[in-house]
């Protein structure tokens, strides 16, 4: 199977039999919800990163799509990879754990970037691999016909990775094509119009991928993992904090995070400005615990991410306090 980090390379044309192909979206989740595209395909051609609306969200030679979720637990609960296109399996592979990249793992990765995974060949000369899967997962076997929206195994943390998602490759005659500009033409912030995608998928500039209260700031594993939000708390425990957990983060935006008590009242409302662009992060605050306890009652909690003073995420979220 081949690497799902090959070096870029893009076709500027594609021949008019290639209209006719088209892709359904590859991973069994809401959009926008529960699982977003956190990097697209590079289209520098130099050591700097560019995506197709001329921004980064991607990085250096990356040639894919990457559908990611928000946390380990959801790719714990399982979440189907499905075949983006009707054609036949050439390759697979499976058997590799989910420990994704570490200082541990890099030498039992090198090679073997895509992890667990599938490639399918259609017709026409084009191609998609699915990389990242979750061991012993992978629902087809090599030779095997596949239709679109067949399930082909499951969202993973294999290979060369450090967060659960799907990473898909499309290629024409060998040649990586991006999917939201088939034609390799870039209108940087313009609408793209002609893509190889079924229905329309937006794109997004950054986004919440969770929310939560807890009664300290959560380290950055438990964040990542999904364990670190809390229902309810005592009235005595020792502070009230809300956390955001985002990608895609530019120079200056803003992340907001307030929380409103039962009685209407403000608990914290803080902001922290970015002082550079971060794939991931997360922030949090709050507020000890006054010597009386926190007052019975639902708590509010509201996390936005503002860009140029512009709104592009929030999540709401509650806590009882008993």
């Amino acid at each position: 199977m081949r690497a799902a980090l090959l070096p870029m390379i893009l076709t500027s044309a594609l021949p008019a039999s290639a209209e006719v192909f088209r892709l359904t979206q590859p991973i069994d989740c809401a959009l926008g919800q529960d699982c977003f595209i956190q990097q697209f395909v590079d289209h520098d051609p130099g050591p700097d990163a560019m995506d197709f609306t001329c921004n980064a969200l991607t990085y250096d030679t990356h040639t894919g799509t990457d559908f990611a979720l928000p946390s380990l637990a959801a790719m714990q609960a399982g979440v189907a990879v499905i075949a983006a296109a009707t054609g036949q399996v050439t390759a697979i592979r499976d058997g590799m754990p989910d420990s994704g990249l570490t200082l541990r793992t890099a030498t039992e990765i090198e090679g073997r970037d895509c992890g667990n995974g599938v490639v399918i060949r259609h017709t026409g000369g084009w191609e998609t691999q699915y990389c990242h899967l979750m061991q012993g997962s992978v629902a087809v076997v090599r030779g095997q016909t596949v239709a679109a929206g067949d399930q082909i195994g499951l969202v993973g943390l294999s290979g060369n990775t450090e967060f659960p998602h799907l990473h898909l490759t499309v290629r024409h005659k060998g040649a990586v094509v991006d999917p939201f500009t088939p034609e390799g033409l870039i209108t940087c912030n313009e609408a793209q119009t002609d893509t190889l995608w079924s229905e329309p998928i937006a794109y997004v500039p950054g986004a919440l991928l969770n929310a939560g209260f807890s009664t300290a700031v959560p380290d950055y594993a438990s964040v990542k993992a999904g364990t670190a939000r809390l229902k309810t708390i005592p009235r005595d425990a020792p502070a009230l904090v809300v956390w955001g957990y985002a990608f895609g983060a530019r120079t200056g935006d803003v992340m907001r995070i307030t929380i409103t008590g039962p009685d209407g009242q403000s608990v914290t409302d803080h902001s922290d400005t970015l002082e550079k662009d971060q794939a991931q992060f997360f922030r949090a605050a709050g507020r000890r615990t006054p010597a009386a306890g926190w007052p019975q009652g639902s708590y509010a909690g509201q996390v936005l991410l503002l860009r140029d003073d512009a709104l592009i995420s929030r999540h709401d979220v509650s806590l009882d306090i008993e």
